[in-house]
């Protein structure tokens, strides 16, 4: 499972260096791509990988735009690694998820005054424990999710998704 992140607020492209975007892009779609190409001779059939995308990858925030544009390379990653392992019997999938109180958002993934209000905004009207995800990539672990394959599975209470 792939889920290394970085996430950093700025209210302007003008605000993001180009280290910063370069260090962004290394530890979301860098280190998916990394950790599979090794991973990947070691498998077999039956075996999965799920990387973690986002909500922001159909739905960008106006503050996190480089993130944003991350999670949607993973999920296009998801999309054609799929299709590339099938033939192996490997699966591969994607979770992207909506508000979820990780450190992310204390250490500067949002701006300090929307933390009060974060994952407010969806229907379900707060944002979600990292607990509550973790049946979703537990299911896509298993046999019980054998034929699915190139998907991206939202979590985003209620919000719509993918």
């Amino acid at each position: 499972m792939n889920n290394a992140a970085r996430q950093i607020s700025h209210n302007s492209i003008l605000d993001i260096t180009t280290e910063n975007f370069d260090d962004t892009f290394k530890t979301n779609i860098y280190a998916n791509f990394w950790i599979s190409r090794a991973a990947i001779p070691h498998m077999k059939p039956g075996a999965t990988i799920i990387n973690t995308a986002s909500v922001n990858a159909y739905d960008p925030g106006e503050n996190i735009i480089d993130y944003a544009a991350t999670k949607g390379a993973i999920m296009i990653f998801t999309k054609g690694l799929a299709k590339q392992l099938a033939p192996k019997g490997i699966r591969v999938n994607a979770v992207a998820p909506g508000p979820v109180w990780t450190p992310l958002q204390v250490t500067g993934g949002q701006p300090p005054e929307k933390i009060p209000q974060f994952g407010g905004d969806t229907p379900m009207g707060r944002a979600a424990q990292p607990a509550e995800l973790a049946p979703l990539y537990v299911l896509l672990a298993s046999e019980e999710s054998s034929y699915s394959t190139g998907q991206v599975f939202g979590a985003v209470g209620g919000r719509g998704g993918p």
